[in-house]
């Protein structure tokens, strides 16, 4: 019944921009915070950036100052605007509710951002 679609990503030159997007099919969307994660290979799986019913958001050290999110309740999206993108950006990209809910992971959408 719930499903997250992540979409957007791509291959990138250090320095470029992408804008990822996630359709939620889930239920009372509008009042549930969320989150964008990332996975690099070999790594842990990261919370990137997070967004409140309210659209407050929290951002990650590392791309804070970079990285935008933001959400449109009517269309059950939520959105990662990402700028000056650099290398160690590259993984896979996943939304979910913030917190996040083991049993809602999609398949992401793979970022590459080269040097």
């Amino acid at each position: 019944q719930v499903q997250l679609v992540e979409s957007g990503g791509g291959l990138v030159q250090a320095g470029g921009s992408l804008r990822l997007s996630c359709t939620a099919s889930i239920t009372f969307f509008s009042i549930k915070p969320m989150g964008w994660y990332r996975q690099a290979p070999g790594k842990q799986r990261e919370l990137v950036a997070s967004i409140s019913s309210g659209s407050r958001t929290n951002y990650a050290d590392s791309v804070k100052g970079r990285f935008t999110i933001s959400r449109d309740n009517a269309k059950n999206t939520v959105f990662l605007q990402m700028n000056s993108l650099k290398p160690e950006d590259t993984a896979v990209y996943y939304c979910n509710t913030w917190p996040y809910n083991n049993d809602y992971w999609g398949q992401g959408t793979q970022v590459t951002v080269s040097s």
